[in-house]
């Protein structure tokens, strides 16, 4: 069974938390509890730690929400970067890994972007109706201005990965967490000067091919999918059957790698029934959530692409979409 999800950012709850039940949505995707303010947390632990986690994740179930993958993570840049520091850094990751097993959160999302994230030129470009949306416009990136780090060439990130997975593998296997890689986001081959290599398919076979554990997982964010294959719906069962899918963020755009919009999930460039039947045909049985949402008439947001309306019409699409697939509502 598909099952959704939404990720949570605050430290306490909030009306979103508890409509998010009522709309049959029972699974969480967390960050981590960095609430230095919060008594939860701890007595100055990391959040990364069992008692800050432990206690987030009772939080969440109060409100009748399961945190089924944790979305955030220490840092990583000198894992990232392959430089000094990240044997302390990894530390941290595996201590992430087990706190995740000891609390069954089967799931942990990552990415392998050093010094640059996600990267947008625009964040309140009007799409349908005035909703305010983000875009990447590549023309507009001054990819000379080089970061601190210099230019980092696409063969010392690949280094980086397969020293990071060597290690991490084993501990998510004994902890029984699926450790699930997120595209880039853009998908291109470098934003100023620093590589990106998680950009195409080939990638992640790539990747899969040389560490074949089952700990070793994607999350496959279609915004970012779409744009690097013409055919969604087959990634989807390909990687699907192969059982390397732990974790979907569903969303659409409408352009090119260099050049796109975000859009509501019923107007971008992909056939998003064909994607829900898709993860049906595969069986997927984890959780899906939106990303990336426009911001509507009247809702605000602390961080753009995540609005409360924004989200509700995405849970509500999708759900739509399910009961086309599935042919009836979940129980």
């Amino acid at each position: 069974m598909i099952q959704f999800a939404e990720i949570i950012m605050e430290p306490q709850p909030t009306d979103f938390w508890r409509q998010l039940p009522q709309m049959g949505v029972s699974k969480a995707v967390a960050t981590l509890p960095r609430f230095s303010q919060d008594w939860r947390r701890g007595f100055g632990d990391d959040p990364w730690t069992y008692a800050p986690l432990a206690n987030y994740q009772e939080l969440l179930a109060q409100e009748g929400l399961e945190i089924a993958v944790v979305e955030d993570n220490p840092s990583l840049l000198n894992l990232q970067l392959g430089r000094a520091g990240r044997e302390e850094e990894l530390e941290n990751v595996l201590t992430l890994i087990r706190t995740l097993g000891k609390l069954n959160i089967p799931t942990w999302c990552y990415s392998w972007l050093p010094a640059i994230g996600w990267a947008r030129t625009q964040m309140a470009t009007r799409g349908r109706g005035g909703a305010i949306v983000a875009g990447y416009d590549g023309s507009q990136m001054d990819h000379d201005e080089l970061t601190r780090f210099g230019r980092v060439p696409a063969e010392t990130l690949w280094e980086a990965l397969d020293w990071f997975l060597e290690r991490v593998l084993p501990v998510a296997e004994e902890s029984g967490v699926r450790i699930a890689l997120h595209p880039d986001d853009p998908p291109v081959p470098q934003v100023r000067g620093i590589g990106r290599i998680i950009n195409t398919p080939d990638a992640y076979e790539r990747i899969f091919e040389k560490f074949p554990s089952q700990a070793n997982a994607m999350t496959m964010c279609q915004g970012n999918f779409t744009l690097m294959t013409d055919d969604l719906p087959k990634a989807i069962r390909d990687f699907g059957h192969e059982d390397r899918i732990a974790f979907v963020h569903f969303r659409d755009v409408a352009g090119t790698a260099d050049n796109f919009v975000e859009t509501f999930h019923d107007e971008g460039k992909t056939d998003m029934l064909a994607c829900m039947r898709a993860y049906d045909e595969i069986g997927y049985d984890g959780v899906m959530r939106s990303d990336h949402v426009p911001l509507m008439a009247g809702d605000s947001q602390v961080l753009p692409g995540y609005s409360d309306q924004g989200r509700l019409f995405a849970i509500g699409y999708m759900t739509g979409l399910r009961e086309a697939v599935q042919g009836t509502s979940p129980r």
